[in-house]
């Protein structure tokens, strides 16, 4: 591929450089895909210190290379921006990686002997703590309860989230801890399920696990920094140079511990993915009180994000839809606490707009993505129109009615492909076969001018960018059951699914003029494939591994 930038100008930004403005590190004889619309496609790359210097062809950017120069030849292969993950749970993330891995159990007997193995490496008493499970996967797709699992966790008590996060699993001890019995009510915005003598069976839905949350003590400061170290070398191994953090719950209150722990690593140096950070909307006049404006921070580390919720999720039946669910005549759906008064949130948003700070706001159902519409609309009409990038998250289940106004709203689609081959499973049930037509729409939102921005929601789906470029691209299920794509029409071409994880994510953070694309004067966050995923057959994608990682303009992940 030859770039259009002729030599004898590059010669000449050759000549004009300061000895510290060459490159430190050079690319040769690779296929560069830049996200640049004036150059979209090149051979090579220099890059000095942190930033990328040129873009062209082997042969020009050869020229630029000093003594002190190193230079790799990528043989044909593949050269992305690095990867930005629109949605993520970063520590949340690294703590699954040190806690019980359960989400490839594939039947309760599976589950179960994973909680005793996991268990016995535990110091007695501690706490058996995230889990990733999902009853989908066993026949039958039964739910489990305290009973399922009282016998092999031992002194432990255990809270073991599902993998959407909007439902968790208590053993029999951790529901005597928080003096969750028969008498306990239920809370707003969320469910303690019971069995036919109303006795709590253990599982807990979206605000009802903070019954739990508040009796578990906190992660130790070591096990935080493993955690930590875990979540940045998963990063690493899957190209993503950068995140956006999201707060966990409608009553997460350890976003300012997260923050805290990103800043240790961020001033030990040891920072390798870049975080812009959220924190609750419900603290939305603390942070005014101090004056902050998004985005707030270096290139490395930022605030300005505010999460809220609208919804819980599909799979816990607990997604706020207009109709009731068709498995489940007389359910609707929970909304948020959040949203449980409306007039309240809307004071909040309002607060958040007005310092400058943005707003990102999870949706599962129809209708929770209806009501942040109307209330992003109502917004705009009452504050004017401005560069404020409303966003909303997930996005999965729409009124085709509501397709076209997140191109006339200027809100961002923060989407997960992943998701989409995993509750297309089994989502038809819930849903109806009318409704799925419009479930994680990304190529209508597409032809309707929306903006989107790709993320995993990692650790509810794997934090792997070429997983969801698969999954946008085929939507191709993961029981093999849609080899033609689950709701085909609405898949994606490979370049509109990069543009999501790069250019779209960067833009969703406000930050599309430093990075998501390969350009001179942006920063130097490279990812290198095994596989040209633009020429190989689609389904051949999920083949495909990263082989380089770069951020700062450093190799931070080579695959051996």
């Amino acid at each position: 591929m030859k770039s259009p930038i002729p030599a004898v100008s590059l010669l000449a930004a050759c000549c004009a450089m300061a000895p510290a403005q060459q490159p430190s590190l050079i690319f040769v004889n690779g296929k560069v895909w830049t996200e640049n619309p004036a150059q979209p496609t090149a051979e090579a790359v220099a890059m000095s210190g942190e930033k990328i210097l040129a873009v062209g062809s082997s042969e020009e950017i050869r020229m630029l290379a000093g003594a002190q120069t190193r230079i790799i030849d990528l043989d044909g292969r593949l050269l992305l921006p690095g990867f930005n993950d629109a949605h993520v749970h970063f520590l949340g993330g690294g703590g699954m990686l040190i806690g019980a891995h359960l989400h490839e159990a594939n039947s309760v007997d599976d589950f179960r002997a994973r909680i005793a193995a996991f268990a016995q490496k535990q110091p007695a008493g501690a706490w058996l703590r995230n889990g990733n499970w999902d009853h989908h996967r066993w026949t039958p797709a039964v739910t489990p309860t305290h009973a399922t699992i009282d016998d092999v966790c031992g002194d432990h008590p255990a809270l073991l989230w599902r993998s959407d996060g909007h439902m968790a699993l208590a053993n029999a001890l951790a529901l005597k801890l928080a003096g969750i019995n028969q008498n306990t009510p239920d809370v707003a915005g969320g469910t303690i399920e019971r069995d036919t003598q109303g006795n709590p069976t253990g599982i807990l839905k979206d605000a009802a696990t903070a019954l739990v949350m508040r009796v578990m003590p906190p992660l130790s400061s070591a096990e935080k920094d493993q955690a930590m170290r875990a979540a940045l070398h998963e990063a690493a191994a899957h190209g993503v140079t950068s995140v956006q953090n999201m707060a966990d719950t409608s009553e997460d209150e350890g976003q300012p511990e997260n923050f805290r722990e990103f800043q240790k690593f961020e001033r030990a140096g040891e920072l390798t993915v870049r975080i812009y950070a959220s924190m609750p909307v419900r603290d939305v006049q603390k942070l005014v009180a101090v004056g902050l404006e998004a985005p707030f921070g270096t290139p490395s580390l930022r605030l300005g994000n505010l999460k809220a919720f609208a919804d819980g999720a599909l799979g816990s039946a607990t997604a706020w839809m207009d109709a009731p669910f068709s498995n489940a005549p007389g359910n609707t759906g929970l909304a948020s606490p959040d949203l449980l008064d409306q007039e309240k949130f809307y004071a909040q948003m309002r607060s958040a707009d007005r310092a400058g700070l943005q707003l990102s706001i999870h949706a599962i159902g129809d209708r929770a993505n209806r009501t942040l519409l109307d209330l992003y609309a109502r917004l705009e009409k009452e504050d004017g129109p401005a560069d404020r990038r409303p966003r909303i998250e997930h996005v999965q289940h729409l009124h085709r009615a509501d397709l076209a106004r997140f191109a006339q709203l200027g809100v961002i689609a923060s989407m997960q492909p992943y998701h989409a081959i995993d509750d297309g499973r089994w989502a038809e049930p819930y849903l109806g076969p009318d409704r799925v037509r419009t479930s994680f729409a990304w190529r209508s939102l597409l032809d309707a001018g929306a903006t989107l921005a790709f993320g995993s929601d990692w650790p509810v789906a794997p934090l792997d960018p070429v997983a969801g470029i698969y999954a946008a691209v085929t939507r191709r299920t993961l029981d093999g059951q849609h080899p033609d794509g689950w709701v085909p029409e609405e898949r994606l071409t490979v370049a509109q699914a990069v543009h999501a994880y790069t250019l779209g994510s960067a833009y969703a953070e406000d930050q599309e003029k430093i990075k998501g694309s390969i350009q001179a004067g942006k920063l130097a966050d490279l990812v290198v494939l095994s596989e040209d995923i633009f020429s190989i057959a689609p389904e051949r994608i999920e083949e495909t591994k990263v082989y380089l990682t770069v951020f700062d303009g450093k190799i931070i992940y080579e695959r051996k």
